[in-house]
């Protein structure tokens, strides 16, 4: 279902009565397609944590064959970006666990939001690691379950699961605070982490103090990307001190101007524990703005490119509901296998669209017939998907 973008469990199941789909199906899988209300009963019963088991040895297999090393940071450091979004709402209470907000006008929503760390890449990889649902917990409690409570739990279960992997985490402006800093010392984790105006204000005095006695160190950018002119000015300070973390302050002025179009002004600036100078600054800045790939090809892509995130797949049963959501990144990961390959590259170099790419495979399996031998054939092939 998630394979082939469908959205829904209906959807699937009119895909299964439809034409040759479930004989297609059956040759390539060798196993009958069953009905998606026999998926659910197994979904319902299905401990998550057998799914999310699986995700990750999908993962490590990846980095057991260096197709991810390529795309390190500084070639040693696995960006690895953190951030929350909404599953799922409703008007009633869906389970004990429901977080809660309330309007203005009184007007109560009950919702599921989830933590995610996703391994990324400037090549467009998103890549589920660990997830940790917020969610309040069983009983009385005093304060409802948040964001940077759940991530002290996932970068438990982060450091648990994979120890040794070298990361750089990547964060928005809710984490710089002293627990994030000093559980990334405790893991030995890297961070590059978004500062913005406000936050850690005795850290923010302490950069205005310096740039008041001396100019900050800088370096200028200018490059062409097709017919875009792009000019960048880094900033950056070292040594900063906040609360016995020593910090480096990066600043990026972007402009971007077509010809003949208005002049665009973007400002980055980022926190982060990395050394930095002349010949650094400007990955650290690329590094922290690879976060925005959580939202695009992350959460944006399983939200509306076909994967439909939000839709309720399990109206009666939470556990079923995190099942189908372990599913869709386990198949969202086998979709960029693909889709980001040189291979499927080749395939887009002209009109062609992934969606009309996804449409001819389901047209194949519905109304196509799969020889037999075809199969055999292509499991005798030996093939190498290559990144760039």
């Amino acid at each position: 279902m998630f394979v082939f973008k469908e959205g829904s469990r209906n959807a699937m199941n009119n895909d299964r009565q439809e034409g040759q789909f479930a004989r297609n199906y059956r040759r390539l899988f060798k196993m009958r397609l069953p009905h998606m209300d026999t998926v659910d009963e197994v979904m319902r019963r299905l401990e998550p944590g057998e799914l999310e088991a699986l995700k990750r040895s999908l993962v490590r297999t990846l980095l057991a064959r260096r197709t991810l090393h390529p795309f390190r940071a500084f070639g040693q450091c696995f960006v690895v970006a953190v951030d929350g979004t909404r599953v799922v709402s409703f008007s009633h209470r869906h389970c004990p666990q429901c977080l809660t907000t309330t309007s203005r006008r009184g007007k109560v929503t009950y919702f599921h939001n989830v933590l995610e760390a996703k391994l990324i890449c400037a090549n467009g990889f998103s890549l589920s690691l660990e997830t940790e649902w917020i969610e309040n917990p069983a009983g009385d409690f005093t304060k409802q379950d948040c964001e940077r409570k759940a991530f002290k739990r996932l970068a438990a279960r982060l450091k648990q699961h994979f120890p040794r992997l070298p990361l750089c985490l990547t964060t928005d402006g809710l984490y710089p605070t002293q627990p994030f800093f000093e559980l990334c010392q405790q893991y030995d984790w890297r961070f590059i982490v978004t500062f913005k105006d406000g936050n850690l204000p005795t850290v923010w005095e302490d950069v205005r103090s310096r740039q008041a006695a001396a100019p900050a160190d800088s370096l200028d950018e200018h490059i062409q990307e097709g017919k875009t002119l792009i000019d960048r000015t880094y900033t950056w300070l070292s040594g900063l001190d906040y609360q016995g973390v020593r910090l480096q302050w990066c600043e990026c002025w972007e402009w971007r101007e077509l010809p003949g179009e208005y002049l665009k002004r973007s400002r980055f600036v980022y926190l982060s524990d990395l050394p930095v100078n002349g010949s650094t600054v400007a990955e650290i800045v690329r590094t922290g703005r690879l976060r925005w790939k959580i939202e695009n090809e992350g959460f944006n892509t399983q939200k509306h490119l076909g994967y439909t995130l939000t839709h309720k797949y399990s109206r009666c049963s939470w556990r079923a509901s995190k099942n189908y959501y372990q599913c869709l990144q386990i198949a969202h990961l086998l979709n960029q296998l693909v889709e980001l390959s040189e291979q499927a590259k080749r395939l887009l170099s002209g009109p062609t669209t992934l969606t009309h790419l996804w449409k001819s495979l389901i047209g194949l399996l519905t109304y196509g017939t799969i020889a037999t031998a075809d199969v055999h054939f292509l499991e005798t092939m030996r093939s190498t998907m290559r990144y760039t």
